[in-house]
């Protein structure tokens, strides 16, 4: 059992993210079950759920003539163009069926701004609008964070580097998360997370 600090965080694991689902990590439903068994170790458990509108400035869609997986400019800087995925009431939304959600005492959305993506638990992609997820963990009295889920190069990635730029301890279980590699990117995450302090277990 974790100390009364400490906190896991579950990022995205939703259908689309699984096998057969719109922007699907290979093997990312493989995590379900060992995610599950780690959760009664934590006094404090936060799923996060990707939850975007029909449209949203995200999708290669709402971008004539691009493809997924381009990267276009957006005021707040680079911005990876995503197939549609993770739409706001849509199956693929929903968290993968096999995941304990009933053990989670808060349940974070984010990416609902149609004009901004959110990889982050706790901020936009702008890095600056939050999510009140840090507000809500100091509240009840969290220093030390454990993340897993999807996808390790994104969504894990940019969550458990602001959870450390917030003065968090923070730690990524590896083995709990499945990554997407998009061009390199997940030596690059993991050169990240270590340069801010994140410690990768």
């Amino acid at each position: 059992m974790h100390p009364d600090t400490s906190a896991i965080i579950v990022i995205d694991i939703q259908n689309d993210f699984c096998p057969g689902g719109a922007l699907a990590v290979a093997d990312g439903d493989s995590i379900v079950a060992p995610v599950n068994a780690l959760l009664a170790d934590f006094p404090v458990r936060v799923f996060t759920q990707d939850w975007h509108p029909a449209g949203h400035s995200s999708f290669a869609s709402s971008h004539p003539g691009q493809d997924p997986f381009n990267v276009t400019e957006m005021p707040y800087g680079p911005q990876v163009l995503w197939p549609d995925h993770c739409i706001i009431g849509s199956d693929g939304a929903a968290f993968h069926a096999g995941l304990n959600t009933d053990a989670a005492d808060l349940i974070i959305r984010k990416g609902f701004r149609p004009q901004i993506d959110s990889y982050s638990a706790f901020f936009e992609n702008d890095h600056s609008t939050p999510t009140g997820l840090e507000g809500y963990l100091r509240t009840r009295g969290v220093t030390d964070l454990t993340l897993v889920g999807l996808a390790t190069d994104f969504c894990v990635n940019f969550s458990a580097v602001d959870a450390a730029r917030l003065d968090f301890s923070v730690t990524v279980r590896q083995d709990l998360c499945r990554a997407i590699d998009l061009d390199g990117s997940l030596t690059a995450a993991r050169d990240g997370m270590r340069a801010a302090g994140v410690t990768l277990a």
